[in-house]
């Protein structure tokens, strides 16, 4: 968990929990702002006793406390510490580009080499435009590979798109290590902590959400809205940080 660890320390500024949302498919804080990820795992079964965790306690806690207490735990509760990061970090309007982070690899990525770190939706417009190609799923659906494959095309690629819930499994650190050099590295997705310190792995896009209306997207994640689904009801805006343009187009001009 060092990137997370190097995330928190960055953040210089704490502030008490407000509210803590656990959905089916996203976790949500409340403090300086929401702050989401993805929920990668529930706990299992039902306990009538005590738990020996902070269930029940979290807005008690302020949001670094919670975070530091919840990053090496289960993921479960690695989910709900980086949506306690994301609801702490100190977004710039002006850092930041009104785009879907897929709709830039889109314009980046004719005839290129792609790979992506997990099945996202809308991927049907970029195959038409890439060279190849290739989607890396732990649960593959049909036209996916495996997750062993990205030891063969993750090497290959001048463009990888990586799911922000690597930061969860703890896998980022590995995936970025199989990165060429001068591969362009995208992480995607509303998990994904919108700080300049990830420019610092390598990372050249950081491509996540920001909540803009809280009420309707702690209903949507209460009801157990999926990705879709959240984006449909409204309340997230979905952004893009890019490290250095330039420099990103010249190394796919190469």
């Amino acid at each position: 968990m060092e990137i997370l660890n190097c995330i928190l320390n960055s953040i210089r500024e704490d502030a008490p929990v407000q509210d803590v949302r656990r959905g089916l498919h996203w976790t949500a804080v409340v403090s300086k702002r929401c702050g989401l990820a993805s929920t990668t795992a529930q706990h299992v079964g039902c306990s009538h006793g005590e738990t020996g965790g902070m269930e029940g306690s979290f807005t008690e806690m302020t949001a670094l406390g919670l975070a530091r207490h919840c990053i090496e735990g289960d993921l479960a509760d690695v989910s709900l510490g980086v949506a306690a990061i994301n609801s702490l970090l100190d977004i710039d309007p002006s850092g930041y580009d009104d785009i879907d982070g897929l709709q830039i690899v889109k314009n980046m990525g004719k005839g290129k080499n792609i790979t992506i770190i997990g099945h996202f939706p809308f991927l049907d417009a970029l195959k038409k435009e890439a060279g190849n190609l290739w989607i890396i799923e732990k649960q593959p659906r049909p036209g996916d590979f495996p997750e062993e494959r990205g030891n063969d095309f993750i090497p290959m690629s001048d463009i990888v798109v990586i799911s922000g819930t690597t930061l969860l499994n703890n896998t980022l650190h590995g995936i970025l290590d199989l990165c060429r050099k001068d591969s362009v590295k995208m992480l995607l997705g509303p998990t994904t902590p919108l700080s300049e310190v990830l420019f610092g792995y390598g990372i050249d896009m950081l491509a996540g959400s920001v909540v803009t209306h809280k009420e309707i997207v702690l209903r949507s994640v209460s009801e157990g809205a999926s990705f879709m689904q959240l984006k449909k009801k409204g309340g997230i805006r979905f952004v893009t940080m890019i490290n250095s343009y330039d420099d990103i187009v010249r190394r796919l001009s190469g």
